[in-house]
C-alpha cells in the first residue's frame, strides 16, 4: 500500500496539478487557434489570392491510375496547403505564448522592484540600546 500512497502524494503535488492543468488548457487553446486559422483566417486570405482553398493545395508526384486488376490507385501528393495552415497555427500560438511570457516577466520585474520592507535594527544595535537604557 505504500506505493499507492506515495504515488497519490506525487500526483497531488502542486507542480503536477499545475502541469496537468496547463496541458489541458493548452490543448483546448490549440484547438481554438486551429479553428481560427482554418475557419476564420484562411478563407479571406484564400479569397484575396483568387478563391484558393488552402486545404486543397497540393503537388502531385503521381497521378491517380488503375492497375491491371482494375483497382484504383490514389495519387501520391505533397499537401503543402495543410502545411501552410499548420505553420500559421504555430506562429499564432507562439505569438500568444510570447505575449503571456512577456506579461509574466513584467509582473515579476515589478515584484522585484517593489520597495523592500525597511530593515529593523540589528541585534548589536538592540543590545547597545538596552545597555544605554540600563546605564541611565
Amino acid at each position: 500500500m505504500g506505493f499507492f500512497k506515495d504515488f497519490k502524494s506525487f500526483l497531488m503535488k502542486g507542480d503536477i496539478v499545475s502541469l496537468a492543468t496547463a496541458v489541458i488548457v493548452g490543448g483546448a487553446f490549440g484547438k481554438i487557434v486551429t479553428s481560427f486559422t482554418n475557419d476564420v483566417l484562411m478563407p479571406p486570405i484564400g479569397l484575396l489570392l483568387g478563391d484558393v482553398n488552402f486545404t486543397e493545395l497540393k503537388f502531385a508526384l503521381t497521378e491517380a491510375s488503375v492497375n491491371e486488376a482494375g483497382e484504383a490507385i490514389a495519387p501520391v501528393t505533397i499537401n503543402y496547403g495543410n502545411f501552410v495552415q499548420t505553420v500559421i497555427d504555430f506562429i499564432i500560438i507562439g505569438f500568444c505564448i510570447f505575449m503571456v511570457l512577456k506579461a509574466y516577466e513584467k509582473s515579476q520585474k515589478k515584484k522585484e522592484e517593489a520597495p523592500a520592507a525597511p530593515a529593523g535594527p540589528t541585534q548589536e544595535e538592540l543590545l547597545a540600546e538596552i545597555r544605554d537604557l540600563l546605564k541611565k
